[in-house]
């Protein structure tokens, strides 16, 4: 399951274990693609956190991590960003990504 968060409660969701966060908006091609492919991971990588956050709804967020382009997905380790993923990506390359940060 991927949770939806907002600016308000986006330290809570992140603070603890390994959270992939998936900046987006409707609006984009690329994050249209990329949306199925965190839906399916989500529901197979069980040791990690999946969150989407709209990025025209929640600019603080965003710019407090300087994000310029869409899709970028952040990977955040007990509130730290460990890794940052822009552009689209097949299930395969990010399933790559993530086996470094999976227990």
């Amino acid at each position: 399951m991927v949770h939806e968060i907002t600016d308000a409660n986006f330290a809570a969701e992140t603070a603890t274990g390994t959270v992939v966060v998936d900046f987006w908006a409707p609006w984009c091609g690329p994050c249209k693609m990329q949306g199925p492919v965190i839906e399916e991971l989500a529901n197979e990588e069980t040791d990690i956190k999946f969150c989407k956050m709209n990025v025209d709804d929640n600019q603080q967020t965003a710019g407090q991590f300087g994000i310029m382009s869409i899709p970028t997905l952040l990977i955040l380790k007990d509130g730290k960003v460990v890794d940052q993923v822009v552009g689209y990506h097949p299930k395969a390359q990010l399933q790559k990504t993530l086996e470094n940060y999976t227990v």
